[in-house]
C-alpha cells in the first residue's frame, strides 16, 4: 500500500490500532485527510530530541524505535513501534520540545499530521480526551518499565518485556503473537543490560522451553512458562 492510496484504504488499515480504532469515524477521517506522507529509509529520523513540536505521527508500515542517547554514546531504546501505532502526542499537548529520538529501523512509511491540524481537532472535547488517552497508554508503559527496573530480577524483566513485545509494546495489539522480530542487541538496549547478560538469560528461558532463539527474532514457545519467569523476585 502506498501513501497515495485512498483515505478509505488507510482508514481500514490504521483502524486495527487500539487507539485509532477507538476514535469516532468522523475524527479518524479528519485526521487522515490532513496528513503529509513521510518515506523513511532505515536509520532516518522522524524527529530528534529537542525538536520543536510539529504534530503527531502514525506508522503505516515499517518499524521505528523511540530512544535516547547519552553524551558518551550509550543508547537506551524505550520502545519499538510497529504498523498502526500513533505517537508524538506529548509535545502536541504541552508544547514542549521532543523528549526522545524516533528513528526507522527498517524502511518505513509514516503519516504526519501537522500541529495546526492537531490544535484544530483539540477544540473538540472527544478528540482531546482521545489524545489524553493515547498519552495515558504510553505513560502506563513507561511506569511498567520503571517498576520492572526497580523491583524485578533481570530474568523477570526479560520475560516481561518479551511478553509485552508479543502484545505490541508501546500500544496493545488485539492478539498476541509468538514470533517477535527483534535483535538481541536491540532487546538488550531496551532492558538497559549488556548483550552478554541478555544472552545468558535467554539461554535459561530457552532451556526451560519458554522461548526459542533465531536470527533477528525470539519465538515464544510457551506463554505460560514465560509468565512463570515473570514471578522471579
Amino acid at each position: 500500500m502506498s501513501l497515495t492510496d485512498s483515505i478509505d484504504d488507510l482508514l481500514r488499515q490504521m483502524s486495527s490500532d487500539f487507539w485509532f480504532g477507538g476514535l469516532d469515524v468522523h475524527e479518524r477521517r479528519v485526521l487522515l485527510s490532513s496528513f503529509e506522507p513521510m518515506n523513511l529509509l532505515a536509520g532516518e529520523y522522524v524527529f530528534r530530541k529537542d525538536d520543536q513540536p510539529d504534530g503527531i505521527y502514525g506508522l503505516v508500515n515499517g518499524v521505528l524505535k523511540a530512544s535516547t542517547l547519552r553524551e558518551d554514546g550509550k543508547e537506551a531504546i524505550l520502545a519499538v513501534l510497529e504498523a498502526g501505532n500513533w505517537f508524538g502526542e506529548s509535545s502536541v499537548i504541552d508544547g514542549m520540545p521532543r523528549g526522545h529520538d524516533f528513528m526507522a529501523l527498517v524502511p518505513s512509511r509514516v503519516l504526519h499530521v501537522q500541529q495546526q491540524h492537531c490544535e484544530e481537532l483539540l477544540r473538540h472535547s472527544t478528540f482531546a480526551r482521545a489524545l489524553a488517552r493515547l498519552q495515558s497508554m504510553h505513560l502506563r508503559a513507561v511506569y511498567a518499565m520503571l517498576e520492572d527496573a526497580t523491583l524485578r530480577s533481570t530474568r523477570a524483566r526479560v520475560a516481561r518485556r518479551l511478553r509485552r513485545l508479543a502484545s505490541g509494546d508501546a500500544t496493545p495489539r488485539s492478539t498476541e503473537r509468538h514470533a517477535i522480530p527483534i535483535t538481541q542487541e536491540n532487546l538488550a538496549m531496551m532492558l538497559g543490560i549488556s548483550r552478554q547478560t541478555l544472552v545468558l538469560e535467554l539461554k535459561v528461558l530457552a532451556a526451560h522451553g519458554a522461548i526459542s532463539i533465531g536470527y533477528g527474532r525470539v519465538k515464544i514457545e510457551s506463554m505460560g512458562q514465560l509468565r512463570e519467569f515473570e514471578l522471579d523476585p
